[in-house]
């Protein structure tokens, strides 16, 4: 008897009909067949060999770091196994390095005895998927001000008075005059619950006010979440 086919990737599903829909276009189906092979082919298989390999590290650094944890066990793990999954379907559609980190921290902190509930790890990862770099930094700026600052070799000024925005902007020179896009940002994470509430941004307030922490509980979690154990960097 033949071997039953293994159940393949979205990706890889991906993969296939994309060839089928090029290779049955009339005429000029064979040419963008191959133009299709050189263009998705490789960067796909590459993607995926580096995840991969990176799970394999993400797994070796659990079994380091739990005393007692035999490897083989996280596979009985099913919030462990869950998460990976789903991680791992969403970096073979990514190319930025702050998701992708984001993902792997997500995955290492999944596999140890600290983790979230499995509603919350889904919710979790479901935001990294959602929310661009920009939200994940401006995120982990809303949270400590001065740490990051410091943590960033930023200097601060000593501002007496003004708005949060004045401290974003000087933290990110690239948003300087791009207050719609920052505005919008901070609403995202606002609506996703990570952020504090209210029109903090651009109102007038004291310098201690002006670096002070905005990030919601589970913003915090959040955080905690997709940062390396032991380390302040996402």
């Amino acid at each position: 008897m033949k071997r039953p086919p293994e159940k393949k990737s979205a990706s890889d599903v991906a993969y296939e009909v994309g060839r089928g829909i090029v290779a049955a276009m009339p005429i000029a189906g064979g040419p963008l067949q191959v133009v299709f092979e050189s263009v998705f082919a490789a960067p796909i298989e590459k993607r995926k060999a580096e995840w991969l390999q990176g799970l394999v590290e993400i797994i070796e650094e659990i079994d380091g770091r739990v005393e007692g944890l035999e490897a083989s066990e996280l596979g009985q793990n099913a919030a462990f196994v869950t998460t990976a999954m789903q991680a791992s379907q969403i970096a073979l559609r990514n190319h930025q390095r702050e998701k992708l980190n984001a993902l792997r921290n997500a995955v290492l902190n999944s596999g140890l005895p600290s983790a979230p509930s499995d509603d919350e790890q889904a919710i979790f990862v479901r935001l990294i998927d959602e929310l661009t770099p920009w939200h994940l930094r401006i995120l982990g700026f809303l949270d400590d001000p001065v740490a990051w600052m410091s943590a960033n070799g930023s200097a601060n000024p000593g501002w007496g008075m003004g708005g949060v925005a004045t401290v974003l902007e000087h933290c990110f020179p690239d948003l300087v005059g791009q207050r719609a896009l920052y505005d919008q940002m901070v609403q995202d994470l606002q609506a996703a619950g990570l952020a504090a509430s209210g029109s903090y941004l651009h109102a007038t307030m004291t310098g201690q006010g002006m670096v002070a922490s905005r990030t919601t509980s589970i913003g915090k979690q959040f955080l905690a979440f997709i940062t390396a154990p032991g380390s302040a960097d996402i």
